[in-house]
């Protein structure tokens, strides 16, 4: 899960591209970056943090242009951060080419082998991101004649790129003296949409990895970027796009709306806060089949992502809704951070309680999922400590059993807590006095509901099916024995370095 960004604007584009990161903050906490371009200049700054931790007034300055690309990150499959891994990348050759990525490449290994074998290119860093860039500008260097460019050479690259790359991947690149270009993998697993904004000067345009970045920055929605399809911007601001995948099939991920996105963003036509609240209508029709006789005083969400869940949830089981946890927001997100005992020990620095909404009551506590079950103890804990009677437990989303490999970091089996455990043992593994699960059918019908055009949906983190068909047991554990090897302790904790780099590249 990463956040992207690209615009072609008729004004500077520094604070645009700043403050659509900070909207996208959610989506990536362990490091950010801009490039901006000027004529033949690449201007970037990139480094691990938060946005506004990357960001000083002498660094904005320097990102001097009309255009540019962003982007926010967190590490993926088990991938140590550095400052060098930090995004966006760049490469000269043939092109000056900038990119940024959010997704994950199931074939980068063998891509790798690829570059330095048959395309002769040198990846210095272990990001996929890095992998895919030197692919593009390959594929780039392959489709021009006499080293011209031109829309048509630009997405015959680009179909040469769905050729190779397997995976889910939504990307914002920069040709130096050419253009803005973004493209999404033939599933649309990870969300791109593009808008607009008519100026005296002309159209400006940005690409992002959420409507709410559009929305906040002025700009009105056109359309999501379709699977398969590059949209090309070039610097005089004409607008260009190309279904450039031989085959499609529109599959979103779907905890996109169970989790990653912000509530008040649309993806591909749906809204996730509605998507939310759909879940938490049908949550309550399992929790009345199944726990007809509970005596449940109050409903209570785990904030932030599960309030429409509850709310909805609450309105449909004619149960008090009550709000008995308040969130920490200076701490990040539990489920991305490295390590059980630090996931542990911030879980109490993150939330805490509102004693009376708990004292002697029996309580429905809803989250919007359970991934490793570190954050569920500690909470179940938190509200019998707090004097809770009975603690039930609701999640808006089915038990997660599986390996995400396409973008989300929670790439190894044995660190779900559904992992080869009945919902009995669940529920007693967080201390629950019951476990209610969303059912995985219910989940889907809940999103499908909002766009009925989609039918598929990327699932694979609750029922083990890849939809793009190539990932293996072998690839999965190679990713858990990375993982193994990538423990935090192997970590340099003191690396801080931030990258200033003023690029040269030819018009």
């Amino acid at each position: 899960m990463c956040g992207i960004l690209g615009v072609v604007a008729t004004t500077p584009v520094n604070q645009l591209l700043y403050d659509g990161l900070q909207v996208l903050q959610h989506r990536g906490q362990d490091a950010a970056g801009i490039v901006t371009a000027e004529g033949g200049v690449f201007h970037m700054h990139k480094g691990p943090g938060l946005v506004r931790d990357v960001f000083r007034t002498r660094n904005m300055r320097s990102l001097q242009g009309n255009w540019g690309i962003a982007h926010c990150r967190y590490p993926t499959a088990g991938s140590v951060l550095s400052s060098a891994e930090s995004q966006p990348f760049y490469v000269n050759s043939p092109f000056g080419l900038t990119l940024a990525h959010n997704g994950n490449l199931t074939n980068a290994e063998e891509l790798k082998r690829e570059m330095f074998l048959q395309d002769l290119r040198h990846i210095n860093t272990r990001s996929d991101s890095e992998v895919l860039l030197n692919v593009l500008a390959h594929e780039l260097q392959a489709a021009a004649t006499k080293y011209q460019l031109d829309a048509d050479t630009i997405f015959k690259a680009v179909a040469g790129v769905h050729r190779r790359v397997r995976g889910a991947y939504a990307v914002v690149a920069m040709i130096a003296g050419y253009g803005l270009l973004a493209f999404r993998d033939p599933y649309g697993i990870r969300p791109l949409i593009v808008g607009r904004n008519a100026t005296p000067e002309g159209n400006e345009y940005l690409v992002a990895s959420e409507s709410v970045a559009l929305d906040t920055l002025g700009f009105q929605i056109m359309r999501d970027v379709a699977p398969g399809e590059a949209v090309l911007v070039d610097i005089q601001g004409n607008f260009h796009s190309k279904p450039c995948a031989e085959h499609t099939r529109r599959a979103p991920c779907i905890f996109e709306f169970v989790y990653l996105a912000r509530p008040d963003s649309l993806i591909d036509g749906i809204s996730v806060y509605e998507s939310r609240v759909k879940m938490g209508e049908h949550l309550a029709a399992k929790i009345r089949h199944t726990l007809p006789h509970a005596d449940i005083d109050s409903v209570i969400p785990i904030p932030d992502s599960s309030r429409p869940s509850a709310m909805e949830l609450a309105s449909c089981l004619n149960l008090p809704y009550r709000e008995g946890f308040v969130k920490n927001r200076y701490i990040g997100r539990t489920f991305i951070m490295p390590g059980q005992a630090l996931r542990r020990k911030s879980v109490r620095q993150k939330l805490n309680t509102i004693a009376q909404e708990f004292k002697g009551k029996s309580v429905l506590l809803v989250d919007d999922s359970i991934v490793r079950g570190t954050t569920s103890k500690e909470i179940v804990q938190m509200a019998r400590d707090a004097g809770a009677r009975k603690v039930y437990f609701a999640s808006a989303a089915p038990p997660v059993r599986f390996a995400n490999v396409y973008g989300i970091d929670m790439p190894s089996r044995h660190e779900l807590i559904a992992n080869n455990r009945s919902d009995e043992e669940i529920c007693s593994e967080i201390g629950a006095d019951g476990l209610i699960y969303q059912d995985l059918a219910a989940l889907k019908a809940a999103v499908h509901a909002l766009n009925p055009s989609i039918t598929v949906f990327e699932t694979s983190c609750f029922d083990g099916h890849y939809v793009t068909g190539d990932v293996s047991a072998e690839y999965l554990n190679s990713i858990e024995k990375q993982r193994r090897d990538d423990k935090p302790g192997g970590e340099d904790a003191g690396d801080t370095a931030q990258l200033d780099l003023n690029l040269i590249v030819a018009d």
